[in-house]
């Protein structure tokens, strides 16, 4: 009974399995093995262990334990609502060849100068500086708001967009006199606007520089009196000295 007691408890009398080839067949070990034959008893568990021509694949649990990859950050949808995002503005400055077609003086022959004395830019040569420097569809307007219509004046709030990025944010404005041109005082508003932002690009910025305003004026234009045809009435207009009056002025006598 002690030798009995002790396989028990060294977990030796127990039940084997074998296998044949077509299903598996219990064998239960039921007599009490001496301790003096345990060497009898693991040749006798050796026998009966199935032997397979098929090749053990380790178990690996490691893919059931590891925790699953996080997910990938997405792009925010903020990042193209150009209502409200800045995105790409001054993450880093555009080469040197659209540098240089932005920065580049402007020729004599494409300045303007308005009757009260005030140089500009017409806004076609603002699109043709861009479409030069970008290639036509790599920049836009993209608006930032709704169009604001009072008794005599549009605005809108405009960004500046070149390969993707914001370059510049700026509000445009057109005055109207008559509600049948809001339509095109919209366009001219974005116009406005468009002309507000390249300067953030550089572009036209003598215009801005009082020096040069000075002596283009100086060289360039001429201040004169002129008479409408209509009133009669005199007053001091500026032109480009390669230009003419047209009606409904003239130049006034007296």
């Amino acid at each position: 009974m002690a030798s009995l007691y002790t396989l028990r408890s060294l977990g030796l009398l127990r039940s084997v399995s074998t296998r044949s080839s077509a299903f598996w067949k219990p064998v239960t070990i039921t007599s009490a093995i001496n301790l003096r034959n345990l060497s009898n008893y693991s040749k006798l568990q050796a026998e009966s262990t199935p032997v397979s021509d098929t090749p053990v694949i380790p178990y690996d649990d490691s893919s059931q334990s590891a925790s699953p990859p996080s997910p990938q950050p997405t792009e925010k949808l903020e990042s193209n609502d150009w209502l409200s995002s800045f995105y790409g503005m001054s993450t880093e400055a555009f080469p040197g060849e659209i540098s240089d077609v932005l920065m580049r003086d402007l020729e004599v022959d494409d300045i303007e100068i308005k009757p009260d004395g005030i140089l500009y830019l017409p806004e076609i040569k603002y699109r043709r500086i861009l479409n030069k420097a970008f290639g036509p569809g790599g920049w836009g307007l993209a608006p930032r708001g709704e169009t604001f219509v009072s008794p005599k004046l549009v605005t809108r709030e405009y960004a500046l967009l070149c390969h993707g990025r914001v370059v510049s944010v700026a509000r445009g404005e057109q005055e109207y006199f008559d509600p049948n041109n809001v339509a095109t005082a919209t366009e001219g508003c974005k116009s406005n606007a468009l002309m507000r932002c390249c300067k953030d690009l550089g572009i036209a910025s003598e215009l801005w520089d009082p020096r040069f305003i000075r002596k283009f004026k100086k060289e360039q234009c001429v201040e004169q009196f002129v008479e409408h045809v209509v009133t009669k009435k005199k007053r001091k207009l500026w032109r480009r000295k390669d230009q003419t009056w047209e009606y409904p002025y003239k130049l006034a006598t007296f």
